[in-house]
């Protein structure tokens, strides 16, 4: 048996969701607010001033600060149900199924929220790690639950659930340079769909 590693934006899916959930998630009202305020923010890392990870802690803060924790999961559910399959990739489909005919535990390794990966990824019968939000007495803090599951963090949470050694093979998928840690914990290596690659 083998493990399979994939991450989920723009690998399983044809676009990122990040964007796609907020938008779904936020009241107009706070998204036009929130837009204004992280203009800044959001032109600093266009730019490649600011890291991907401080702009997504920032747009938590301010969009999802003081949400109640059932809004929040019941706009997961709902993301997960009517927006996802309209975003996934036929390629991706058809690999993780391939993963799963052969037996192999197939894990989606992600910066994207449980609120939706949750409910996609136990109807596809998919292992989860992902990023999560933090909770107070049925409230969101605005802050992450412990650290966003990108860059390094994402081969960490892999080693601390799997033994690598008790599988014949690794196979990780990725399509940006937030993967190299999770692809170098690979076998085999797929990168924006090209394998294999060194």
């Amino acid at each position: 048996m083998n493990l399979a590693l994939f991450d989920f934006d723009g690998t399983i899916t044809t676009r990122e969701t990040f964007p796609d959930f907020i938008r779904h998630a936020i009241t107009p009202r706070r998204l036009r607010l929130g837009w204004i305020a992280l203009a800044p923010l959001v032109a600093g890392y266009r730019l490649g001033l600011v890291s991907g990870t401080a702009v997504r802690a920032a747009i938590v803060k301010v969009g999802f600060s003081g949400t109640a924790l059932s809004r929040y999961e019941a706009a997961g559910e709902s993301f997960a149900r009517d927006v996802l399959p309209g975003s996934l990739r036929p390629e991706a489909m058809r690999r993780i199924a391939w993963h799963q005919q052969q037996g192999d535990t197939v894990v989606v390794v992600s910066g994207a929220f449980d609120a939706y990966l949750g409910h996609w990824c136990a109807s596809h019968g998919l292992d989860l790690l992902c990023s999560s939000l933090e909770h107070r007495r049925g409230v969101l803090t605005g802050r992450y639950a412990g650290e966003q599951c990108v860059l390094a963090e994402k081969a960490r949470r892999v080693l601390q659930r799997y033994d690598l050694s008790s599988y014949g093979q690794v196979f990780a998928y990725g399509d940006t340079p937030e993967d190299n840690d999770l692809l170098a914990l690979a076998d085999r290596k797929t990168y924006r769909w090209q394998e294999p690659i060194k």
